[in-house]
Parts: C-alpha cells; structure tokens; sequence
C-alpha cells in the first residue's frame, strides 16, 4: 500500500524477494500535465510493469465494502509506505500479523505527514526510517526496526528521501525475514511534521539567512520556495548562507551576486525561475530579469 516514488524501491523488493504480492492498493489516477490526462501515480505503474493487481479506492476508511475486500485477500501482513489515505481498525486488523510502515523517519521524532521537510527545517543532524507496527494514532505504533542517515549541511529533500527509500527497502525485508519484536515508542521527544502546502514555500527575509537555507533545501521541490518581485512571483530552487558585509533591512538585494540581506547574515541566490520558465543559474537568469542593487524583495 503505496503512492509515490519513495515506495517504489520497497515493492519492487518484495516482489523481487518471492513475496507474494497479492494486491497492489494506491492511490487513485489524477489530472497531470498540459492536458491534464488522468495519470497513475509512480506505485501504480510499478505494479503494473510487475504483473501485479491493483486496487486504487478514492477512500476507504468508511467503505464497508472494502474493508471486506481487504479481508478477503487472507494476507499474512500488509506493508504501508506513503500511502496517503487513513486506513480504520477493520483493515488494521485483517492481516495476520497486522500493518507494517515504513516511516520516513526516527520515530518518535516527525511523526505525520512530512517527516523529511521536517527534519531538514529543524536542521536535525541526521534522520532515518523507522519500520513500525500501525495502530490507529498518527505514527503511533510500537518500533520493530530503525535506520538512520546523516543530513549534511547541503543534503535537500531529493538526497535524503532517496536515502530513506533505500533503507525501507532494506529493512522491511529484514522486518518479514526476521520478524523482530516491537518496542513501544518513548514518551519523550515526540514531535509533529505537519502537511506542507503552497504558503509555506514564501520566504520571510528577516528570518536569518541559515533558517531560510534550511527551508529552500527542504521545500524543493515541493511545495517549492518563492519570494515577491515586481508583481512576480520568483521561484528559489538553490540558495546558501553568505556574509553580511554592511547592515541592511531583511530583504535588500546587496549586489549582483545576488546576495539578499536576511534578519541575520545574507543569502546568495544560486538558482531562480520565473512562472512559466525554465529555472536557471542566477548569473544566467539575472541576464533577462533585473534585480537591482538596493531594490527590496517581498
């Protein structure tokens, strides 16, 4: 039970394990692109390519009808990752040995829905998956098997999240293999990785510079990062923290580098995008669109 790319690396290996993969559940097929073609997501056409069935229900936690569904495939264990819907108690409990997740990170640190953005804001040093036992709490469940991996100070979303779907697809096989205990998560240290949206992306010039770094490395490439310019709406895909020189209000362009004042120390822009474009170097993009020196961002 899957959707998007980081589940992936963990259903091809089952299936290439001998696991017998009896369902492929996702979720369903949705508008994309200029035509806006109904388009299955990256789980369901890896099943496909695999000669596995598919189930792609639009809800299922008050469907009666597929709670009996579910039961009828007399599974042994469902695997979880990034599935996107909730799943009730009746299909918790259907399999055998229950419903395992492969949560994308150091449980119980960033339970919820945005684990990786979470841990990359925070600037935590290091994040990892946690193999867990579902129940019905958000990312509550008892602990069978952990993975960290290290956040260096330029790692963004895309090279962690690969790393961790590398690690899931490594420990739930040791987790079906194995069948270690589950250990209750702790008490203390529980935190939240709360749904990203569009808003979230705007970058607020009087934060400081490595706040900002942090935020433009975790949100891209979704929900994405921008700031105000001019009427426009100026996409910041790559960025890092550099030197103030001489005291400016949060938001000033400094130079042509360009380098942006922040409520502490400076930003220097590496790579920008306007609406419709393709993104671009900054000594590049700063050829077809001025951002003078002394202007002001929003």
């Amino acid at each position: 039970m899957g959707s998007p790319d980081f589940a992936v690396p963990a259903l091809r290996a089952l299936h290439a394990a001998g696991h017998a993969v009896v369902a492929v559940y996702t979720q369903p097929p949705r508008p994309a692109g200029r035509g806006q073609k109904e388009t299955p997501c990256p789980v369901h056409r890896a099943a496909l390519e695999l000669g596995l069935a598919v189930r792609h229900p639009a809800r299922v936690r008050r469907d009666t009808a597929e709670h009996a569904a579910f039961r009828a495939l007399d599974l042994d264990v469902a695997v979880v990752a990034a599935y996107g819907l909730i799943l009730p108690r009746e299909m918790l409990d259907a399999p055998r040995r229950g419903c395992l997740n492969i949560h994308a990170s150091l449980l119980p640190r960033w339970r919820g829905a945005g684990p990786i953005q979470a841990a990359i804001l925070a600037g935590d040093a290091e994040t990892g998956i946690t193999i867990m036992q579902m129940e019905e709490g958000l990312d509550t469940g008892p602990m069978l098997l952990k993975g960290a991996v290290p956040i260096g100070p330029r790692d963004g979303t895309p090279a962690i999240h690969d790393a961790l779907a590398e690690i899931g697809r490594r420990l739930i096989l040791q987790a079906l293999d194995e069948q270690p205990a589950a250990v209750p998560q702790p008490e203390e240290g529980v935190t939240y990785a709360p749904k990203l949206s569009k808003p979230d992306g705007a970058l607020d010039w009087t934060q400081d510079a490595a706040a900002l770094d942090r935020r433009i490395r975790a949100l891209n490439p979704w929900p994405g990062t921008y700031f105000q310019h001019a009427g426009e709406t100026l996409r910041v895909l790559e960025a890092e923290p550099a030197p103030l020189d001489t005291p400016s209000p949060p938001g000033t362009v400094l130079d042509d580098a360009p380098r942006i004042a922040c409520g502490q120390g400076a930003l220097r822009l590496l790579r920008l995008q306007r609406a419709g474009r393709g993104a671009m170097p900054a000594e590049a993009f700063l050829r077809g669109y001025a951002l003078p020196p002394g202007s002001r961002l929003g």
